[in-house]
């Protein structure tokens, strides 16, 4: 059985403990959950877990390499009895104490770490919270167990071990344990650890023992007079799981790129966290840690949104259960391209939680993002329910928009009407082009499609503002045509083509030179997706008429939803500045809900910084 079902099977026993920790809770009226940071912290143990599928081949593979040539010492024998897997349990949750202080002293390694720490709560869907990117680094600190010899079978298994040990000791709900607090990694120990109080930080390090704190000098007991407060002193603020990951590193190669001495531009990311060249720091600077500026992000979220969030959980984790039970066994581009579309459905859910992104516009992304993996693997029926259900939840989306912004008075019907008519167009082509023979009615939709779009980017603006934009993207259009002529495109498609790389070309330089108006997000949003629009076509047609392109749908399909999604994102965001005495308004997101209770000071903007030894 491979690492990746023992964690599927695993599942439902964290579940159960998780529902007897929040009844507990309840009963006892100290309930520790959250359901927005419970599914954004198991959200980000999924993304772990499916990664791992990737990543986990350099941790063992490096380690069986190291373990095959340059072993110190060979006794299989010794390492499979039972005071053998004893030894290395105890050897591995040693080299682990080295890993997960380095985690906390050197930036690159907290870069990865911290996404176990940024949860606000403490309780076991925290445990749950796992870095993606700790195996690029981590196996360095397992480098003695392969020289002594212990068989990467054995390496593995006390690994899953020592990691399923540490679940349990991430709630709030048990309290101290007497003798076992003083020899083991109990909930008392690992809660001082979470904390971000100056008494707790940097604090309990050890997994199974907490033994190893006391022989090195980072042990620190549970006051009772003092609560530990969770979480970062870099602050997430967000659902958002890439950019949990992506935090921390954002932060050092900003501070990378700005210092000035060479040296210090590596020493940022070895230093530890928080430590930052003077030249840097003058800067941008960053206010001191403060405890009374720390506040809970919770946005506010409807019972409607509540209700899609579990909904969506509970398929995630069924999608992510499924993947993971056949990964081990399956070719690298299938999972590659199940990864893909389990982290689009992840990231959706986080922007819809957080608020920047409405429910409508999620289930289209997901959608696309199934469309696209039921196309590249075959699943033909799969993809004919959900290539048109992508472009039936744009269109509703752009009802309902209409919908809510008329009754605040906002309701700009022509601009509506002709986004409406363009994904009406780009559905009937997408069809069309689902049935084999009917590959020109599905050209002729979408260059009706495309007239539709010049006609929604002509909106208050002149045709084509930047000639610049318009030569440019002609000149595409022509190069293009010339090599599609030139890779045979069939003499009965000649000039149906060309008005259709024409009519593209001419849509891409509406919606560029729009931008170069407007210069706002939305408009560049929209220029983006005009410009994902030629590629898709592109790759579409140089699939179909030179040469087949090495999973073609998942290119072309990737870039058209990916347009889509950008005018449909870009238009509905800037359609009340469409309407000249409205220009300050935006009704097409909902704002971000509880933007109070999601304020945080200066202060919190700080990195993770360890207390002084």
């Amino acid at each position: 059985m491979s690492p990746s079902q023992i964690i599927v099977l695993a599942t439902p026993v964290f579940f159960l403990l998780i529902a007897i920790e929040l009844a507990i809770g309840y009963k006892r009226q100290r309930n520790t959950y959250r359901l927005a940071d419970a599914v954004s912290s198991i959200s980000l143990g999924m993304l772990s877990q499916t990664s791992a599928v990737f990543t986990r081949l350099l941790r063992v593979g490096i380690y069986t390499a190291l373990f095959e040539h340059v072993a110190l010492w060979r006794n299989d024998a010794f390492w499979t009895s039972l005071p053998g897997w004893l030894l290395a349990l105890v050897f591995y949750d040693f080299c682990y104490y080295w890993l997960h202080r380095m985690g906390h002293e050197s930036a690159v390694l907290w870069a990865a770490h911290a996404v176990h720490h940024q949860s606000q709560d403490y309780n076991l869907s925290t445990a749950l919270r796992q870095t993606s990117s700790g195996a690029l680094l981590g196996w360095v600190f397992y480098v003695p167990m392969a020289l002594a010899g212990v068989p990467p079978l054995v390496f593995a298994v006390v690994g899953l071990i020592d990691l399923l040990y540490q679940f349990w000791v991430h709630t709030e709900q048990v309290g101290r344990l007497s003798w076992f607090d003083r020899w083991f990694c109990s909930p008392s120990n690992h809660r001082v650890h979470h904390a971000v109080n100056d008494a707790y930080l940097d604090k309990n390090y050890g997994g199974i023992l907490i033994v190893w704190d006391r022989l090195f000098g980072t042990f620190k007991d549970e006051d009772a007079q003092e609560k530990c407060v969770y979480g970062t002193r870099g602050l997430l603020n967000s659902w958002d799981p890439l950019w949990a990951n992506a935090q921390v590193y954002a932060g050092l190669a900003h501070d990378s790129w700005h210092a000035r001495n060479w040296l210090d531009k590596v020493r940022i990311w070895l230093k530890p966290p928080g430590w930052r060249p003077a030249d840097v720091a003058e800067r941008f600077p960053k206010p001191a840690f403060s405890m009374a500026q720390m506040v809970t992000y919770h946005p506010a979220m409807s019972r409607a949104v509540q209700w899609f969030a579990l909904v969506q959980f509970a398929l995630m984790l069924a999608g992510v259960a499924a993947f993971l039970w056949q990964a081990d066994g399956a070719p690298l581009a299938e999972n590659a391209i199940w990864f893909a579309t389990l982290l689009v459905a992840q990231w959706a859910l986080g922007a819809v939680m957080q608020g920047r992104i409405g429910m409508l516009m999620a289930l289209m992304l997901q959608s696309g993002a199934l469309a696209t993996a039921t196309s590249a693997l075959g699943f033909v029926q799969w993809h004919w329910l959900f290539k048109p259900l992508t472009m039936v939840f744009a269109i509703i989306l752009v009802a309902h928009s209409a919908h809510t912004s008329s009754a605040g008075g906002l309701f700009n019907s022509k601009t509506r009407w002709l986004l409406g008519a363009a994904l009406a167009g780009s559905l009937v082509g997408d069809v069309f082009l689902m049935v084999e023979g009917y590959f020109i009615p599905g050209l002729v939709s979408f260059l009706v499609a495309h007239l539709f779009y010049v006609a929604l980017f002509k909106q208050g603006q002149q045709w084509f503002p930047h000639r610049g934009a318009l030569v440019g993207t002609l000149g595409v259009g022509v190069a293009m045509y010339a090599f599609l002529w030139a890779g045979g495109l069939p003499a009965a498609l000649r000039a149906p083509v060309a008005a259709y790389v024409l009519v593209i070309a001419l849509m891409a330089a509406q919606a560029i030179g729009r931008a170069t108006v407007l210069r706002d997000a939305s408009s560049l949003l929209v220029a983006i997706g005009a410009g994902f629009f030629m590629l898709s076509d592109s790759l579409l047609a140089t699939h179909r008429f030179v040469s087949p392109l090495p999973l073609s749908q998942v290119w072309v399909l990737a870039t058209y939803y990916a347009a889509q999604a950008l005018i449909v994102a870009g238009v509905l965001k800037s359609a009340a500045a469409w309407v000249p005495e409205h220009r300050a308004q935006d009704f097409s997101y909902p704002p971000v809900a509880g933007a109070t209770a999601t304020t945080s000071g200066p202060a919190l903007q700080t990195e993770h910084t360890p207390q002084p030894q």
